[in-house]
């Protein structure tokens, strides 16, 4: 009778390991997602001022559409400066996202000011930023997926009880809406 109650303690136990280890995987395949994610931003991060300044010289009309660009900016990097390594990002997130569709509004500039589509500085950094959101968007999905993964196994029974116990909490997702797509193509 005692090597029974043994074996049901012994595998509840490994049971335990096994889900704690199957969280810690999750929760790192995120962390890793979110890392792939944080270079596309910087790489867009960089293109912003360059981008701002290409467009001030032609569309000096256009104050307003600039300054917002310039003020997300500051707050995307704001978030990320006070966000901490383990944290949730949504916080980031959400700057990020309201940044790039002010981005998509700066490039769309182009169809009010053909002198601006036919700088060849303009068409190639609004080329790098279309490519940057390309893999932004890759970044996004691989990202998305690896919180879903995560956050389900968070919630279902037997993992929750685990979670709850070692401290596992969920991260953010990476949501976007359609106006925030760089629509043009160049």
């Amino acid at each position: 009778m005692l090597w029974i109650v043994v074996a049901l303690v012994a595998g509840a136990v490994a049971y335990g390991v096994w889900v704690f280890n199957r969280l810690v995987h999750d929760r790192n395949q995120v962390a890793q997602a979110f890392a792939d994610i944080d270079v596309q931003l910087k790489r867009r991060f960089d293109l912003v001022p360059r981008l701002v300044e290409v467009v001030r010289a032609y569309a000096a009309y256009e104050r307003a559409t600039l300054e917002a660009v310039v003020a997300l900016r500051d707050r995307a990097r704001q978030a990320a400066e006070q966000e901490s390594p383990k944290g949730l990002h949504a916080e980031r997130l959400a700057a990020e996202t309201r940044l790039g569709g002010a981005l998509a509004r700066l490039v769309l500039l182009q169809e009010n000011y053909p002198q601006l589509k036919a700088d060849a500085n303009f068409r190639d950094l609004a080329a790098k930023l279309v490519e940057v959101e390309d893999h932004l968007q890759y970044a996004r999905r691989f990202y998305n997926g690896a919180v879903k993964q995560y956050v389900t196994r968070l919630q279902r029974f037997p993992d929750l009880v685990v979670a709850r116990l070692f401290g596992f909490r969920p991260a953010a997702f990476f949501e976007t809406g359609d106006r925030d797509a760089l629509p043009v193509r160049l």
